[in-house]
């Protein structure tokens, strides 16, 4: 029994990544939602950031 056609194709990530690249949008992951193709991006707003886990483990560990 198959699995009937595929609402989508590889190609068709592969344009919209692309089509992404070529703007100039950084995507951060891709969400596939009851047949459509969602780009997370990311906007450029940051807020703050945690310090890295070994940046926060050298901290804690006081100089050597």
């Amino acid at each position: 029994m198959g699995r009937g056609p595929s609402p989508f194709k590889k190609e068709d990530m592969k344009r919209a990544l692309l089509a992404a690249a070529a703007a100039g949008i950084e995507v951060l992951r891709v969400e596939i939602e009851q047949g459509k193709i969602v780009l997370i991006c990311n906007d450029g707003a940051r807020g703050p950031e945690e310090p890295a886990a070994l940046d926060a483990w050298r901290a804690n560990r006081g100089p050597r």
